[in-house]
């Protein structure tokens, strides 16, 4: 397995942020960012840095909060400004510009589609996530909101089996979402926990969707 490492990285403007990243054994095909879910970056972060890694990806996840609440992607800015510098981090590099992209995994999902909604980048993937009708957290806008304003191709997720995310609100978002001027798809695994945790195969299906959404958009 890959192995991932860990910095304090610092800009030249004095911004600081905490990364763990993996970087490719070959050619690097591009860079993505990786948002973390409530908790920081967990054991189950390092495996998605790893494993994009594993796949041609220079992959990094900022500390945006190291807490196990509901805050743990902090407030809207915080997330942007996060994001902006992992994405110069991966420019410092030698990642194109429109080589970048974005992916996160339950709350990570969430604040995804966030940074879809505020910065340009090459594409982005959701992969779970909640407060689609209602704000998952104090800092972050209810994604139905943004979802028709979306600026870099996006790709949802879901499971709809739980209490968080149902079919009817999924149904939704995907049509907010075809109203942006951006490529997006959103998936729906019925009987599938919001996680995939319970259901390998559509955890593998969506593993797969994830890497062509990449494949497709970040040439």
């Amino acid at each position: 397995m890959t192995q991932t490492h860990t910095q304090d990285y610092e800009r030249a403007d004095g911004r600081r942020l905490r990364l763990t990243y993996a970087e490719p054994d070959g050619a690097v095909r591009g860079g993505l960012v990786v948002l973390h879910e409530v908790g920081g970056v967990t054991d189950g972060t390092r495996l998605l840095v790893a494993s994009l890694a594993a796949e041609g990806w220079l992959a990094a996840a900022p500390h945006i909060v190291d807490v196990d609440t509901d805050e743990g992607q902090g407030t809207g800015p915080s997330l942007l400004a996060a994001t902006d510098t992992t994405l110069a981090w991966l420019v410092d590099h030698g990642v194109r510009g429109d080589q970048v992209g974005v992916v996160g995994f339950d709350l990570g999902g969430t604040a995804a589609l966030v940074v879809a909604a505020n910065r340009e980048l090459g594409a982005a993937v959701s992969v779970g996530g909640r407060g689609i009708s209602e704000p998952a957290t104090g800092g972050l806008p209810a994604l139905m909101d943004i979802a028709g304003g979306l600026v870099s191709p996006w790709l949802g997720l879901y499971g709809d089996n739980g209490d968080e995310v149902g079919q009817a609100e999924i149904d939704k978002l995907k049509e907010e979402a075809g109203k942006s001027k951006v490529a997006t798809n959103v998936v729906c695994y019925a009987g599938a926990s919001h996680r995939f945790d319970t259901d390998p195969e559509a955890a593998a299906e969506a593993w797969q969707r994830t890497l062509s959404w990449f494949d497709a958009h970040l040439r």
